[in-house]
């Protein structure tokens, strides 16, 4: 058996009386030769180990762990005991044994036992005894001081340190202490006081025992995973979650996939899709090929690490051509990935009949590709591909899996995206044929109008207005609002639009016009359910009708649920009429009545949908007071200009949550 210069020989014979001893076992120990010869050996050990010594090592050749040896002044020392049989000069059997420190000292340098299996390792280990006082550690857990200061000989995780919070760790460790079961991988985040260091630690923690079973410290084994891949990849699936989809945008979303990947992934990335997918634009089918090249995609988004992105042959918008053997039309026909770790670029490749996009590759160093489909509910809606250039790393398989994971969930939002645009274009197609394409006050008004669709749900409202001219001269001014958004909420509003123009012909009062929708769309919804089946679905709507003679500048109007007009007198004061109260449309519960005010020539009515007034940060009362300031500034402008006004001081340049619909009136007197 091998004894270092480190290693205390110590020889103990069978009545466990010490016989033997080193000058290295006085160093370690403090006991001069005269002080421990013909001494019990069990001083050496702590009391509770003392007893066992004998049981532990009875019967045995050799015999080997660690061990808590006790100093003459009475301190404990972590030591490694290594115990064999001999056979003394007198012919007695007695113990040779060896006793190594975790440590040697301050300088840290490792036991001969111990520095070849640890030091060396990249993985930070260190020892801590009962008292969680860190006795030996090797060189990568000391290049992590900065972030945990507790790895330094000596030093106690019981020790508070200004900045750094050690109580779950200290926690652990005595856990491990007290049951012996081992913690592992407990991932924890560790930083400087300065911030300056940031380290992930995976950190697994072992009870170090005795040969007696008895517990003598922890170890523990700490990985940084700071930068592994496998973490960064999960991070990067968490962000595309977030980031990807945000809006209901095919264009954004598509430029969310690119930003994304770079340079996570991929120092440049294309995204290109079907021109299905993207039904404002020109259809590919118009454009003229080449002679080697189709036009297939357009490009809907594209990011690069370097500035002016020197890889791409096509701006966002722009139709993207690719030869018909290319493993872009061979990825949009099968729906599989292509995966090229090394790009090809020699001759007798597709690369022969597409010398544009081969002399970028060249030109910009382009070594590794991957080609995803952008494939949803079955459909293939583009492609993503991924390129390095700069990063001399290849693709690897992970990489794949990592780039079809983000083509999967981008193109779930591009398939979201497409189908709002659909339904919210036809919902708005519908709507403007539904809403009067020219409005006619006849002799007794002027008038004028606004809509704007809203920006959220389904895009399009119920929102409806009309100024319907009367057979004795007069002229009725409507508004309404049906609930609900989308095709559903425009096709209502076309009912209610065409049911008002009857009723008003009819010459009715606005109260009775009122009671006579709200019968009606009662029967209707009834009918559409069926006999003895209740409706599914109640429509509602809020209505305010007007009748304005100019023969004697009055204006009947009734309001069902619905806010109040704006009048505007020739000076510009601006009054709101509170109207008799009456249920919205639709309820059944219609019992309505009408206010008749006197207007002078001149004077303006504005009619209006909440959206104009209403928002998330502010009740209708405030939306009110506003409109009421921004007609007064606009009173005297063209009833057009007065429109444009009133929806740039109400809504802005950020749109509206709901559909807004206003029309304004100016008074004529016969």
């Amino acid at each position: 058996m091998a004894t270092p210069e480190s290693t205390s020989v110590i020889v103990i014979d069978t009545e466990g009386t010490v016989i033997g001893w080193t000058p290295a076992a006085e160093a370690l120990l403090g006991y001069r030769a005269a002080d421990i010869l013909n001494r019990p050996g069990a001083l050496l050990l702590t009391a509770e180990r003392a007893a066992a010594w004998d049981a532990a090592y009875d019967g045995q050749e050799d015999w080997s762990g660690f061990g808590v040896a006790r100093h003459r002044d009475g301190t404990r020392i972590l030591v490694y005991v290594e115990g064999s049989r001999l056979i003394t000069p007198e012919e007695k059997a007695a113990w040779l044994v060896a006793v190594t420190p975790a440590t040697a000292g301050a300088s840290g340098r490792a036991s001969s036992w111990l520095e070849p299996l640890l030091t060396r390792t990249p993985v930070a280990v260190a020892i801590w005894d009962r008292d969680l006082r860190c006795v030996w550690l090797n060189a990568a857990a000391e290049r992590l001081r900065p972030v945990f200061p507790h790895y330094q000989l000596g030093r106690s995780l019981a020790e508070p340190l200004p900045g750094f919070h050690t109580e779950a760790a200290r926690d652990a460790m005595r856990k491990v202490l007290s049951s012996g079961v081992p913690q592992l991988d407990r991932e924890a985040r560790w930083s400087s006081p300065d911030q300056l260091e940031d380290r992930t630690l995976s950190t697994s923690l072992f009870r170090l025992e005795g040969v007696d079973g008895r517990p003598l410290g922890v170890c523990t084994v700490a990985i940084d995973i700071s930068h592994s891949r496998s973490r960064d990849r999960l991070a990067l699936l968490r962000e595309a979650s977030v980031r990807i989809g945000s809006t209901l945008d095919v264009g954004k979303t598509a430029q969310e996939l690119a930003d994304l990947a770079v340079p996570a992934l991929a120092d440049y990335v294309t995204v290109d899709l079907a021109a299905s997918v993207l039904p404002d634009a020109e259809p590919l089918q118009r454009l003229a090929a080449t002679e080697v090249s189709i036009p297939v995609f357009r490009r809907a988004g594209v990011a690069s690490i370097h500035e002016g992105m020197p890889e791409s042959l096509w701006s966002r918008g722009q139709a993207v051509f690719v030869p018909p053997s290319s493993p872009f039309t061979e990825v949009l026909s099968s729906g599989r990935a292509h995966f090229e770790p090394v790009l090809d670029t020699a001759p007798g490749t597709w690369l022969d009949q597409d010398p544009d996009r081969a002399r970028i590759i060249r030109r910009t160093g382009m070594h590794t590709l991957i080609i995803v489909p952008l494939k949803a509910r079955g459909d293939i809606l583009g492609i993503a591909v991924f390129v390095r250039n700069d990063n001399l790393e290849p693709f690897t398989r992970d990489d794949l899996l990592l780039a079809e994971e983000l083509g999967a969930r981008a193109a779930l939002s591009l398939d979201n995206a497409r189908q709002y645009t659909r339904e919210r274009t036809a919902a708005l197609a519908l709507q403007r044929n539904l809403l009067p394409g020219y409005l006619n006050g006849g002799g007794a008004v002027e008038v004028a109008s606004r809509y704007l669709p809203s920006d959220v749900h389904e895009g399009v409202g119920g929102d409806w207005f009309d100024a319907i001219p009367l057979r004795d001269g007069r002229v009725a001014l409507v508004v309404g609002d049906v609930t609900g958004h989308g095709i559903n909420a425009a096709a209502t509003m076309g009912r209610l639009r065409t049911a008002v123009r009857t009723l008003a012909y009819m010459g009715l009062p606005p109260d009775e016009l009122l009671a006579h929708l709200d019968d009606l769309v009662v029967r209707l919804e009834e009918e559409d359910a069926g006999p003895g089946r209740l409706p599914l679905d109640t429509t509602g709507a809020t209505c305010l009708y007007a009748v304005y003679d100019p023969a004697t500048g009055r204006c009947a109007m009734a309001g069902a649920g619905h806010p109040p007009p704006a009048i505007v007198a020739p000076s510009g004061e601006v009054a709101f009429p509170r109207l008799p109260s009456g249920t919205p449309i639709g309820l059944g519960l219609g019992s309505y009545r009408s206010l008749e005010v006197e207007l002078a020539e001149g004077s303006m009515i504005a009619l209006y949908t909440d959206g104009l007034i209403e928002t998330r940060e502010a009740d209708i009362d405030a939306g009110i007071d506003r409109l009421g300031a921004a007609l007064a500034r606009a009173a005297a402008l063209p009833l057009e200009k007065v429109c444009a006004r009133v929806i740039r001081s109400m809504v802005g340049d950020t749109g509206s949550d709901d559909d807004v619909a206003l029309l304004v009136a100016r008074t004529r007197v016969l």
